[in-house]
């Protein structure tokens, strides 16, 4: 087991943590442990490739644990009260569009790789520190209203362009499968 998959593992545990959190009304505690979380997936990926330790696992288990917790988090803000319904149903689609694709080009027999895009990248980005900002907000009562509405916006556009290139993505492959048949 490399230090990234360990670093990737402790992030997915993390995840029913912070939702109880969240869930309790303890936003400063959630708000810390969010942002560790988020720190986190740069760390481990950064590691990996710095000092040679890339996996499969990790490959499988780094972009599970980045929907788990945005998802999960996304989901929790809502009923705290502190998310957009649109939001977070934008951004739980997204990631069933993605997960669903790949599914059901393995179910077709024509597996899949997906590697992020870097607009995929830039919306974990802004999914993240949207959901820090909501959470800062609710535990530091720091309210900053134009920096929450340009944050949601630009992640919720970031959230649909990178459903749009994964799902343009999946097409082409699915479309070049089809003609090499």
């Amino acid at each position: 087991m490399t230090l990234p998959n360990l670093i990737t593992i402790a992030r997915l545990l993390g995840v029913p943590v912070v939702v109880w959190l969240i869930a309790d009304g303890f936003f400063a505690a959630a708000f810390w442990l969010f942002v560790l979380s988020g720190i986190s997936d740069g760390v481990d990926g950064y590691i990996a490739r710095r000092f040679d330790m890339q996996s499969q696992l990790g490959a499988y288990l780094d972009p599970i644990a980045d929907k788990a917790l945005l998802v999960a988090v996304y989901l929790s803000l809502l009923f705290a009260g502190l998310l957009p319904v649109w939001l977070v149903i934008a951004v739980t689609a997204r990631d069933l569009l993605i997960v669903g694709a790949v599914n059901l080009s393995w179910i077709m027999g024509r597996p899949m790789e997906i590697r992020p895009f870097f607009i995929s990248k830039a919306t974990t980005v802004f999914q993240i520190v949207t959901a820090a900002t909501l959470l800062g907000k609710a535990a530091f009562g720091v309210r900053v209203p134009w920096l929450e509405n340009t944050m949601i916006l630009a992640t919720a556009i970031l959230t649909l362009l990178s459903a749009a290139a994964y799902l343009l993505a999946w097409l082409r492959h699915m479309t070049a499968a089809d003609s090499a048949s």
